[in-house]
């Protein structure tokens, strides 16, 4: 499924909400027609991060309170209730809620992946950290949680997924960079390692048998890129996009 399709299923199912805005960063695929087709404001700015993409949105709702989405995610029918119950009268200015991912038509339950806590639901004067990758929430203290969940897709397939790490490893080094991190040989070697053991053994991958060794793989080689691209970024080499 490409991304003005994925759109398109999303802004379909967000029938609950009082508004729905998209923004994005200036792509050309149609996905703006798509959104303002189905209703959704649309804002756009070339070259931003996520981070900054979701700050203009929350910027620009009319609503106290946020639900912060991805094309990618679905909200199952629990969590819309759930939804509904909570904001009749929110204790907390926040809530976490845990992500269901799936990959090649499987839920990965081990490893990372499966304890994968994300703050979406928060007051409108919240924002993102602007960091180019796995962009988060600023920490919120007395944050609640949401027991209903968040189905996550985040890869049509192998390809895709290789695709997205080159990207978000390049990213992550670049983000490290600009804090003053480089580099050493040394890690190279044993941080991947390290990845590939502590998602295979200590979270129990292995329990899923092949797929298990495939996903603990590319948490490692995800691992690897990044502090290759960082190893590279302090030899001086020029920044890709």
């Amino acid at each position: 499924m490409g991304a003005p399709q994925q759109l398109s299923d999303l802004l379909g199912s967000l029938h609950w909400a009082d508004e729905v805005i998209v923004a994005g960063g200036g792509s050309t695929d149609g996905t703006g027609a798509i959104a303002r087709a189905q209703g959704a404001t649309v804002l756009e700015r070339a070259g931003s991060t996520i981070a900054a993409q979701r700050n203009r949105a929350i910027a620009a709702a009319r609503n106290a309170w946020v639900f912060a989405l991805d094309a990618d995610e679905r909200v199952s029918n629990a969590l819309v209730e759930q939804l509904r119950w909570v904001l009749r009268d929110p204790p907390h200015p926040a809530y976490r809620v845990r992500r269901e991912n799936f990959f090649l038509g499987r839920e990965r339950r081990r490893g990372r992946w499966g304890r994968d806590w994300q703050v979406r639901l928060f007051t409108r004067e919240r924002r993102f950290l602007l960091d180019r990758v796995h962009e988060r929430l600023e920490p919120v203290r007395d944050a609640g949680t949401l027991h209903a969940t968040l189905r996550h897709a985040p890869y049509r397939n192998l390809r895709h997924q290789l695709d997205k790490m080159l990207l978000y490893a390049q990213w992550g080094a670049q983000d490290l960079h600009a804090r003053g991190r480089r580099a050493r040989l040394w890690e190279l070697g044993v941080r991947p390692l390290w990845r590939f053991w502590r998602d295979y053994l200590g979270y129990g991958s292995w329990l899923d048998g092949g797929f298990g060794l495939l996903t603990s793989t590319l948490t490692a080689y995800s691992c690897f890129l990044k502090y290759a691209y960082l190893w590279e970024l302090g030899r001086g080499a020029p920044r890709g996009s």
